[in-house]
């Protein structure tokens, strides 16, 4: 990052330039804030407080918490700020902490999310293995790998992006700093330093998908064939369909995000495609995941009424 001298700020997208429309986003956008803070907030306390919750499944829901949390506050808490103090501004170095923390945490839920295919999968396939399979000491590497695997795409991208030299202006055509609009303000070759960063996401990403795809088809064809009763059935699925969901929302919205055709770009576009799949996913997933969890439901429920009685205790 030696070129920081020819850059000191970058200037942010703006949602309007009108001051009631700024601060009408501003409380939109501290109420889908603090929405996901509490979703995500209810989530991991009850996982940690809950003892019947102490399960492979639950600690991956947990660490999938975490990264939510991570990933809104990245984002959304520098936009509500721009929007309450009428802003665009925001430092280079910033910037890079911010496309840092976004890639990694980004990369490591979609990797985390392929742990948690594996753990239906063995859940529902291989029942009888499913202790000794996803003991502690195995969920806490796997853990492990998926946040590790987000900070070293993390790593590879913000080194290449931030040691080139910015002579295309300041201005990122993006609410947050977002790798391919900083990249059209570089006056070199920037995609083909980025080529070997690329590789690995790339690598990465359809290693996957395509692991999470052939997990769903061995449940499938179990629950299918092998589960002759109803209840079983609708036990399995159930358990499953959330994890689906939140899969399809983040992948669907990211595979917009970053492969749709440049003929339909868009600044506008290109914002709304960007606060859906960086704002949306990480606010709506509790939701998703408590909707059809009894056990996770009675877990909250039971701690809104553990709280009161501490206070009167």
């Amino acid at each position: 990052m030696s070129n920081i001298s020819s850059v000191s700020e970058f200037l942010l997208l703006a949602f309007t330039d009108t001051r009631e429309l700024q601060l009408l986003n501003f409380g939109l956008f501290l109420g889908i804030y603090l929405a996901a803070l509490l979703g995500n907030g209810l989530i991991l306390t009850a996982v940690a407080c809950d003892h019947r919750l102490h399960t492979p499944m639950y600690f991956f829901l947990l660490n999938l918490a975490l990264l939510d949390l991570g990933s809104i506050s990245t984002t959304l808490s520098k936009a509500m700020a721009n929007c309450l103090w009428d802003t665009r501004a925001i430092s280079y170095e910033g910037c890079a902490v911010q496309v840092f923390f976004f890639l990694f945490l980004f990369g490591a839920e979609y990797c985390l999310l392929t742990v948690m295919a594996y753990d239906r999968y063995v859940a529902i396939c291989k029942p009888l293995h499913y202790g000794s399979v996803l003991g502690s000491r195995a969920c806490a590497k796997m853990a492990a790998a998926a946040w590790g695997s987000g900070v070293l795409d993390a790593v590879l991208h913000t080194a290449n992006t931030f040691s080139l030299p910015f002579c295309q202006g300041n201005a990122v055509d993006q609410f947050f700093c977002e790798i391919p609009h900083i990249l059209k303000l570089s006056c070199s070759d920037s995609y083909l330093r980025e080529v070997g960063a690329l590789v690995f996401s790339f690598s990465l990403g359809f290693g996957c998908f395509v692991f999470i795809m052939l997990s769903y088809v061995q449940i499938f064809r179990v629950v299918l064939r092998m589960m002759p009763s109803e209840q079983g059935r609708h036990k399995a699925f159930a358990t499953c369909l959330p994890h689906l969901t939140v899969v399809s929302l983040f992948v669907s919205t990211g595979m917009f995000a970053y492969l749709k055709p440049p003929s339909i770009s868009s600044l506008s576009l290109d914002l709304v495609v960007a606060v859906l799949y960086s704002v949306v996913p990480p606010a709506v997933n509790p939701l998703i995941y408590s909707m059809r969890n009894q056990e996770l439901k009675d877990a909250v429920k039971k701690l809104f009424l553990f709280l009161p009685l501490k206070h009167e205790y």
